[in-house]
């Protein structure tokens, strides 16, 4: 006696559950633009390296002679891959099933990707699109209790964010828990016309007596304006090619060092143009990127946050192929000076560096923190953390002649 019945019965689960929510939801996943969480998956790991978990995990109906009737898959995906043949987890929301939201999905599934990311020190990667459910109607039905404020689980999102790099990509409507997903990371991408971030949807908001499209509520141009997230890309396939491209920068946990990428750009390179590329008159603003991508290594520059914090830029990028963190002031916003959402994206920015061992480089052109009444509202105090982490870590700091100018001005002025 065997056990090919056993295992045959096996397989046909999983068949079933490679069918996410059926053939109807799927294809109304795919007439709004947006891919199933095992396209994603396909898409942005290496080619036969997703080795999934808990595939059969779901809600089963039995008929009278204990066979399987129905079943419905559990609506999040994870397991253990490859990016660019690197070991990473990945786990993301099936919005096939109940839009992907909190109150039909199996908590243990969810703990437990982000414990063996924990545990193993590898980079998470989530694929959002989810719906919530924390407070729902629906999870207080099915369990007697909601979900918040006390989340089970969210404590390892907590030490992911200490421990390893945390990647975050949405990739359609972002609500509740599955916002906070998005939050919780060290980047995150929305998706032009497709994502949406928001604590509750269009529906609830037209009941406070608002009616919003989504994305008036919270599009892309929104969210990253607010900080809420570092990118927006035009199609999922190019928000997978950032998520690569953002950890090629980073060790798998704070327990290894960057990794050295490719040193293709001689370190003897000069570019005559720089000594041209700052004006002057301290008044005349110049273009700072231009001057990053002619300092770096050729290519290397990964700009985040670019609609947030605006008279600091940051990024990442090579040194003769060793990853850093760098900052340049941007004299077109503020003259360089820093108004309080630019302390709080340098503060942010500087943290990252530290928690995973990266230089910072840091190209200066700035006059002070912004004093004006818009610049400081929200936090007059937002400058000291920025200070405090700007002094605990290694860093290379050019100086422009455009601030000493500009502070000696200051000076003579307050002296006259």
């Amino acid at each position: 006696m065997d056990w090919q019945k056993e295992l045959d019965e096996l397989r046909r689960r999983e068949e079933l559950a490679s069918q996410l929510g059926g053939p109807e939801r799927v294809k109304r996943q795919h007439d709004g633009g947006r891919l199933t969480i095992l396209e994603r998956v396909a898409k942005l790991a290496d080619p036969g390296s997703f080795h999934e978990i808990g595939k059969i995990a779901g809600s089963a109906r039995y008929d009278a002679h204990n066979d399987l009737v129905a079943f419905t898959p559990s609506n999040f995906v994870f397991g253990r891959a490859e990016v660019d043949g690197r070991p990473v987890v990945i786990g993301g929301d099936d919005f096939t099933v109940r839009g992907g939201s909190a109150d039909a999905t199996i908590k243990g599934k969810h703990n437990q990707c982000e414990r063996m990311a924990h545990d193993l020190r590898l980079p998470l990667i989530r694929l959002v699109e989810g719906s919530g459910g924390g407070g729902s109607v629906k999870t207080i039905e099915t369990t007697g209790r909601a979900n918040v404020p006390g989340v089970d689980g969210w404590e390892w999102v907590v030490h992911n964010m200490a421990t390893i790099p945390r990647v975050a990509l949405g990739l359609g409507s972002v609500a509740g828990l599955g916002a906070a997903h998005l939050a919780a990371a060290h980047y995150s991408v929305m998706v032009k016309n497709l994502s949406a971030l928001f604590v509750a949807g269009p529906p609830v908001v037209e009941r406070l007596g608002q009616k919003l499209t989504k994305n008036e509520l919270g599009g892309w141009e929104i969210q990253l304006k607010a900080g809420a997230v570092d990118d927006a890309v035009d199609t999922e396939e190019e928000a997978f090619e950032r998520a690569r491209r953002f950890l090629s920068y980073f060790p798998s946990s704070i327990d290894d060092l960057p990794p050295r990428g490719p040193r293709g750009d001689d370190p003897q390179r000069r570019d005559p143009w720089l000594f041209e590329a700052i004006p002057h008159d301290p008044r005349k603003p110049y273009k700072m990127r231009r001057i990053v991508e002619s300092v770096v290594d050729q290519g290397s520059f990964f700009e985040v946050a670019p609609l947030y914090g605006r008279s600091v830029i940051t990024g990442y990028a090579r040194l003769d192929g060793w990853p850093v963190a760098l900052m340049a002031s941007d004299p077109y916003f503020y003259g360089g000076a820093w108004p309080a959402d630019t302390c709080q994206k340098v503060e942010r920015f500087l943290d990252i560096a530290q928690t995973f061992h990266l230089p910072v480089v840091y190209l200066v052109d700035c006059p002070g923190r912004a004093a004006t009444a818009c610049a400081t509202r929200g936090r007059p105090g937002a400058g000291a953390p920025c200070r405090s982490r700007a002094g605990s870590r290694p860093r290379i700091a050019p100086t422009s002649t455009r601030r000493r100018t500009r502070r000696r001005r200051w000076r003579r002025s307050r002296s006259g």
